[in-house]
């Protein structure tokens, strides 16, 4: 089977990197021929070591990867039409798509969310002038949705990779990072947060030390502001009281994942390396995207209800407490201090959430299933 996927680059690497990992897996694990369409190729080039920003054309690990420029040039329409989050595919291929002599499943991928609504729109079809007809393809958490995003042998490397103390030392070494003897590892990566400022004085007044580890993002500015000092970039090092901090330079997405394997708590944002947080079975805090009139709660919300299912109440209270002091940018420091007695707890629920979630169909297969399915 041929595929397209249109990927439009909105909010820096989020569209790209869950298309780029949907692609790699649909080609290497399901023996599938894909293109892959970007608009900002030079975002899919920080992501895929070696990719060239200026081409038009290129392969990259068994994906064909292809700019969706402004003016667009007909070509045949794949057997499967991935249309990720709402992109809007170009009129032309639309009507390519129409004029084809065999079926075109045509998809609309969804962004990931835990609501309750989400089973009740997964699969469903929208008609679409001449004859072509959408479906709505819903990620999700649970049996009635899509599945999540995860390659076949994830989780067995993940596993493998965390009882290894030394492959954890060389990978951090390898970053200029060497762990202290009892301290915690934690990662950063999010969006602009005033709240930062609260946590970040909890960590450096705390009996127990802690190394943050914060790749270059959005937030270096807040980062910058409560140290003061030197401009921060890749390679800089900071300290304060227990706190030790290293800015990381930007990694490609399979040292991204060993990063959050080596860490005993993940602050990730948007959907993609909110998942693969997930995936590494360690405690972590999400930074949700922020939509108009907060629409973004609902989602946060939906999602707490279900992942702290099965904590004590007064663990989901308290991870409840930091994440949406997290999101509203206060209370950070007080949400963390709260947490901390429940931090066994957090671990544990941690890793079962992840075997529980592994243990579905995933997001690649069930594409391919669906269409099999509808043919």
């Amino acid at each position: 089977m041929t595929w397209d996927i249109f990927c439009k680059v909105v909010d820096n690497y989020g569209d790209i990197g869950v298309t780029w990992r949907l692609a790699r897996q649909l080609a290497a694990e399901h023996g599938q021929s894909v293109r892959l369409w970007v608009d900002e190729v030079a975002a899919f080039a920080r992501i895929c070591p070696g990719a060239d920003a200026r081409a038009e054309r290129q392969v990259r690990q068994g994906v064909e990867l292809c700019r969706w420029g402004a003016q667009w040039q007909p070509v045949e329409p794949a057997d499967v039409v991935i249309e990720a989050f709402a992109c809007e595919l170009p009129a032309a291929y639309v009507a390519a798509m129409a004029a084809r002599p065999g079926k075109v499943l045509w998809l609309n991928l969804e962004y990931l969310s835990a609501e309750d609504w989400v089973e009740g729109c997964h699969g469903l079809p929208s008609l679409q002038p001449k004859g072509l007809q959408k479906f709505f393809f819903f990620p999700g958490f649970t049996a009635g949705s899509g599945g999540l995003l995860r390659e076949r042998e994830l989780l067995k490397q993940c596993r493998a990779f965390q009882a290894d103390a030394q492959a954890q030392t060389g990978f951090l070494a390898a970053l200029g990072v060497h762990r202290q003897p009892g301290a915690r590892l934690i990662s950063l990566f999010a969006y602009e947060n005033p709240g930062l400022a609260g946590w970040l004085d909890a960590l450096a007044a705390d009996a127990v030390p802690s190394q943050l580890l914060v790749p270059e993002g959005r937030i270096l500015d807040d980062l910058q502001a409560w140290l003061g000092g030197a401009r921060l970039a890749a390679g800089a090092e900071r300290r304060r009281g227990q706190l030790q901090i290293r800015v990381l330079p930007f990694v490609e997405q399979d040292q991204y994942d060993r990063l959050l394997w080596c860490c005993d708590f993940n602050a990730v944002r948007g959907e993609d390396s909110f998942l693969r947080a997930q995936w590494a079975g360690r405690p972590l805090l999400w930074h949700i995207y922020q939509q108009a009139e907060g629409a973004h709660w609902d989602k946060l919300e939906a999602f707490l209800a279900l992942y702290t299912q099965g904590l004590s109440p007064e663990a989901a209270q308290a991870l409840g407490r930091l994440w949406r002091g997290w999101n509203a940018g206060e209370g950070v420091g007080e949400g963390w201090l709260a947490l901390l007695p429940h931090w066994p707890e957090l671990a544990t629920h941690a890793q079962n959430w992840s075997r529980a979630q592994g243990a579905r169909t995933d997001l690649a297969t069930a594409l391919v299933q669906f269409y099999r399915n509808w043919l």
